[in-house]
């Protein structure tokens, strides 16, 4: 049997042979990329001429080698220089050429701007920057901490423009609601972060909002949803959300006409820590019983079945079921396709797992605003890994108000049903 034989050193020196192919590549063809973009430039102005026929826009050798940080490695490039002396006939300044390749100020691009963040917000501690990227990059140039201390500033600017923004041009159907509280690292209070998490008419997912509240009471809630009502907002279908009273009370004021659903993973957890070890098997069974149970008309007698087993012994674990049945079994009025994002806040859960990550590396942020603004551009990251609801379709028929009996639209009865009807 033949084998192939590989010696170590050799093949050592050709991985770092071919990453100086690869860069040497990069470098040659960002040269002439730039390169054909003067010339586009000059080219387009070469009939322009002073009183002395000298043309008014030509090229002036080339600026100083710096180094531009890429995926590929630094690589050293020499721009060229344009003489553009004309003047713009309004603010009476002179013309400059500015390549929109590589801009005067760039040292990084665009991709590895974008690592910087994400490494941070994804657990890397910022003093490790330099010495991880260094080798891969080929230089620790614009990767120090300090790259960071500046994003969290434009992250806090971002989060501010995000919250004033209109949605006037956006319909949200349904939405999730829930309460983050993470430690901010520089004060005693933790912060509480309320999220809300919208269902668009097209299906598509999308943050509606995150703010900084207060222990998750009515008044941070009603303020969040009156600032959302005076953007343009239109009252949700329906809001799905944990037991948290704060949040109810204020839906009921400011918008009464949304149907309220509780979420069954935070119910099943509160009910099972009324109960006894022993026991919480079968309450679980039967729990999942109700939720899962093929219409409302099962969920309701699966409902009865769980008070007969608990309610002589633990009948407050029992009153947890029974008093919020209706918010509880709110997602069978709505398209079966539907249910299994009714139920739970999991995209909101499920999205902060990464933020409770990012504060355990970090002992919590800095400041209150700052820990907001992590977790906005967080969000904001994921959002676009979020997946549109099932049957997307069907969301814009709930919005228009069509009925559902058993998670099954409801057609509207022909003249010739009515007639048999009478």
């Amino acid at each position: 049997m033949l084998r192939v034989l590989t010696d170590d050193d050799a093949h050592a020196e050709l991985t770092c042979g071919l990453d100086e192919i690869v860069r040497e590549g990069a470098r040659r063809m960002l040269v002439a990329a730039i390169e054909a973009e003067v010339d586009g430039y000059v080219s387009a102005f070469v009939d322009l001429v002073d009183e002395r026929g000298h043309r008014l826009v030509t090229r002036n050798g080339h600026a100083e080698a710096r180094t531009i940080t890429t995926a590929a490695g630094g690589i050293e490039i020499e721009t060229p220089r344009v003489n553009d002396r004309r003047v713009d006939d309004e603010t009476g300044e002179r013309c400059r050429f500015r390549s929109a390749i590589v801009p005067p100020w760039c040292r990084k691009s665009p991709k590895v701007t974008e690592v910087l963040p994400l490494l941070y917000l994804h657990g890397m501690s910022s003093g490790d920057f330099a010495p991880a990227l260094e080798e891969f990059f080929g230089s620790a140039a614009g990767l120090s901490a300090s790259v960071i201390t500046r994003l969290t500033k434009s992250w806090q600017a971002d989060q501010r423009a995000f919250a004033e923004r209109r949605l006037d041009d956006r319909d949200f159907v349904y939405v999730w609601a829930d309460g983050i509280h993470f430690n901010v690292r520089l004060e005693e209070a933790r912060l509480c972060a309320l999220v809300m998490v919208g269902v668009r008419a097209d299906g598509t997912k999308e943050l509606v909002a995150i703010t900084d509240g207060h222990r998750e009471s009515t008044e941070s809630w009603a303020d969040l949803l009156r600032d959302l009502k005076r953007r343009g907002m239109r009252a949700p279908m329906v809001a799905v959300g944990d037991g948290a009273l704060g949040f109810w009370a204020a839906l009921r004021t400011v918008w009464p006409e949304t149907t309220e659903a509780r979420c069954w993973v935070h119910k099943v957890a509160n009910c099972l820590n009324a109960l006894p070890k022993s026991v919480q098997p079968t309450a679980k069974r039967l729990l999942a019983e109700i939720r899962d149970a093929e219409d409302r008309q099962h969920a309701v007698a699966a409902i009865d079945a769980f008070a007969a087993e608990f309610a002589v012994k633990w009948p407050k674990a029992v009153a947890k079921i029974v008093n919020d049945a209706e918010p509880l079994l709110a997602f069978y009025d709505f398209p079966a396709e539907h249910w299994i994002h009714l139920k739970t806040t999991n995209p909101i859960e499920s999205t902060f797992a990464t933020v409770r990550l990012r504060t355990k590396v970090t002992k919590g942020p800095g400041s209150r605003a700052a820990g907001l603004a992590m977790a906005f551009k967080l969000i904001e990251a994921a959002e676009q890994r979020w997946r549109s609801v099932n049957a997307p379709h069907l969301v814009a028929l709930v919005r228009a108000g069509a009925t559902f009996d058993k998670g099954v639209m409801i057609e509207r009865p022909t003249q010739q049903d009515q007639e048999a009807a009478a």
